[in-house]
């Protein structure tokens, strides 16, 4: 904790976009005095994507690295999407460490067999130069709600600009890192923190019956749903998303105070 008692973030970005979809929340955040630090995925925004096969494992033990080069020993650790996978194999290797939970657009079950080869698909797709293009085009715009899509062309293009610039060999390891996750529900049971789950009114790709459960499985879990928004809170609706985010923040600290007075 900081001595004004504000209690460190880490954010944790979706795919196939970068750490600056969460510039607004760490704007404001680290104006209320939080520590905030916006981890890049190896592969994402000039990280070394290295030769490691896919895991989200490694990407956990990554960020755990980074946190202790910014001697942040412990914090509340928030993913959209994939960052919200990333965030859940987090908790499962390095619980100590996670003072709050935030799971933005994202589930905590595994893939089905299905789902899984449709990612492994989407990862050879993505290496072909003949497809890429279109492959980005025909699905980059399904992260977006469908008033986010006829309303806000500039947040459209914003994003789309985004995933056409991620490097699709970083793409590629995630697709195939992310389909071989376990679940993680039996993780978030024993999570005895403070935790937010955002979920998009019109998210097409998570749907409100998979957040509610992961609500329900956290024991401290809250549920935040965001109307008018797709897969992406902190693009499409950001002050409403890091209004909920200042909430969680607030939870943790107190807990935190609580906890330091009764010592």
């Amino acid at each position: 904790m900081t001595p004004a008692n504000r209690p460190p973030v880490v954010l944790l970005h979706a795919l196939p976009l970068d750490s600056s979809m969460w510039d607004t929340q760490a704007r404001r955040l680290r104006a209320r005095g939080h520590p905030v630090l916006t981890h890049d995925q190896r592969g994402f925004a000039g990280t070394p994507l290295g030769t490691d096969p896919p895991s989200l494992d490694l990407v956990a033990d990554d960020l755990a690295r980074r946190m202790d080069q910014r001697g942040m020993p412990r914090a509340v650790v928030v993913g959209a999407s994939m960052g919200g996978y990333v965030a859940m194999a987090f908790l499962r290797r390095h619980r100590a460490r996670v003072l709050g939970l935030g799971l933005l657009s994202t589930r905590g079950t595994a893939d089905t067999p299905e789902g899984a080869a449709r990612r492994r698909g989407f990862a050879e797709l993505i290496l072909d130069d003949s497809q890429r293009d279109r492959l980005v085009a025909r699905t980059t715009p399904t992260l977006l709600g469908a008033t986010t899509r006829s309303a806000s062309p500039d947040t459209v293009a914003r994003v789309v600009s985004l995933a056409a610039a991620a490097d699709p060999e970083a793409v590629a390891w995630a697709q195939r890192a992310i389909a071989a996750r376990p679940g993680a529900l039996d993780d978030l049971r024993r999570a005895d923190v403070p935790a937010l789950v955002v979920a998009g009114e019109e998210d097409e790709l998570v749907s409100l019956d998979e957040a509610r459960r992961l609500a329900s499985t956290l024991p401290h879990g809250r549920l935040v749903t965001v109307p008018r928004t797709g897969h992406l809170p902190p693009v499409e609706a950001p002050q409403r998303t890091t209004d909920a985010l200042v909430e969680l923040l607030d939870t943790v600290g107190a807990a935190e105070r609580n906890g330091a007075d009764a010592c």
